[in-house]
């Protein structure tokens, strides 16, 4: 491998992107190659320009989803003693086509833009609830008290899982996050760990269904055949890991956006007409997810050449920060032409929650602007972020005028 293609980046401890990870990202752009390889996390290869994503994300032949081949799979499963506890796999986020569009299709129903839009009134009362909840102090640490509330609370709703179990259900998946890229062997056990806090609802839902989604599984066919429990526990596991995740890292960013942009407030009070624009902007901005790969067949991309069995991140929110696709990428620009981002993916494994999560932060939006006056970042106290495969803000304080 050419020395010029390698770049020593660590998606979980870079120390600017902890600082600042767009701005980081930024200047990844000026001086990393645009497909490189780094030595950190075990080695791999990052890809950050627009179009080299979009190619990789298309083909999912050569990058594959798989990390353990289905037959592989199959064969440990097999030799497992009887009686051993399923090992859980995030479906269909862990398949290839034509395998994953046989898992994911059940799915669609669910997050439909129909179904979703049902949604959105419960989801503004409940954004409205908690920005109430903090209005009068004058501040809040935004993540605690709204970013991850709203979207957690909306989805063990949709999941039928209890809130009350909320806190221990994000410590779980936290730890499952941070540690995707150190201990890959420790994956299965978490994926147990998460499966075993859902299974008491996953066998209840079964006789006693409910209005949710796992009572809803329980009632699909998957080859014709009905759901198993182990099919439960997969859909469950990337149920859980995204519902629990993605979506408040995505606020957080959003929020921070508009926090730092008082003129954008202005106008966006002026005319909330502007509102799903502004979140579309936002959201190219400040993309926030680095779906995984691995190479299937020997393949240059970029003027890399990869070889079967290395790994790949797709640096997504670099992607949106391209230049040669989006000029003056830096700029948040509500007449922007061009705003088509792939902050959801693109290709089969396009994010199939993207809907829902849309409508959540809009709502978001709509609701800390009607409710709220004009709020700013603490200059006591800075944003602390996070990397990792879902970047985002581990706590940021708010302050406004009461």
């Amino acid at each position: 491998m050419s020395d010029a293609l390698v770049y020593d980046f660590d998606i979980h401890a870079d120390p600017e992107l902890l600082a600042d990870p767009h701005a980081r990202i930024l200047d990844m752009l000026q001086s990393a190659p645009p497909v490189f390889w780094t030595p950190r996390n075990g080695g791999g290869w990052v890809i950050l320009s627009h179009a080299a994503n979009y190619e990789a994300s298309r083909d999912t032949e050569t990058f594959s989803s798989e990390f353990v081949p289905p037959e592989q799979m199959k064969a440990l499963l097999a030799s497992l003693p009887p009686g051993a506890p399923h090992i859980p796999l995030p479906v269909p986020i862990t398949l290839d086509p034509p395998e994953h569009t046989k898992y994911r299709q059940p799915l669609q129903k669910v997050f439909s833009p129909k179904t979703i839009a049902g949604l959105r009134d419960s989801i503004r009362a409940l954004a409205g609830e908690l920005i109430d909840a903090v209005k009068a102090d004058g501040h809040c640490e935004f993540m605690s008290a709204i970013a991850e509330p709203l979207p957690v609370q909306v989805f063990l709703k949709m999941l039928g899982l209890p809130l009350d179990r909320l806190p221990e259900y994000r410590t779980i998946v936290k730890e499952h996050m941070e540690a995707i890229d150190s201990d890959r062997a420790g994956s299965m056990r978490r994926l147990q760990r998460i499966a075993a806090a859902m299974r008491d609802v996953v066998l209840d839902r079964k006789e006693n269904p409910q209005d949710d989604i796992i009572s809803m599984l329980w009632k699909i066919e998957i080859d014709g055949q009905p759901t198993t429990l182990a099919d439960m526990e997969n859909y469950g596991v990337l149920l859980f890991i995204a519902g629990l995740d993605t979506v408040m890292n995505g606020m957080g960013l959003a929020v921070r956006g508009l926090a730092m942009d008082p003129e954008l407030q202005r106008k966006l009070r002026a005319d909330p007409k502007l509102i799903a624009e502004a979140s579309e902007e936002m959201l190219r901005r400040y993309t926030f997810t680095v779906p995984m790969r691995i190479v299937r067949k020997e393949v240059e991309l970029a003027g890399a050449k990869m070889m079967p069995g290395e790994t790949v991140k797709l640096f997504l929110p670099a992607a949106d920060l391209d230049a040669k696709e989006f000029p003056q990428p830096d700029k948040y620009d509500l007449d922007r032409e061009n705003n088509v981002h792939i902050a959801f993916g693109v290709g089969p494994h396009r994010c199939l929650g993207s809907h829902l999560a849309r409508v959540e932060i809009q709502v978001l939006y709509e609701e800390v602007l009607a409710r709220l006056p004009e709020f700013r970042l603490d200059p006591e106290n800075p944003p602390v972020f996070h990397g990792g495969h879902v970047m985002g803000i581990e706590s940021m304080n708010l302050v406004w005028d009461v």
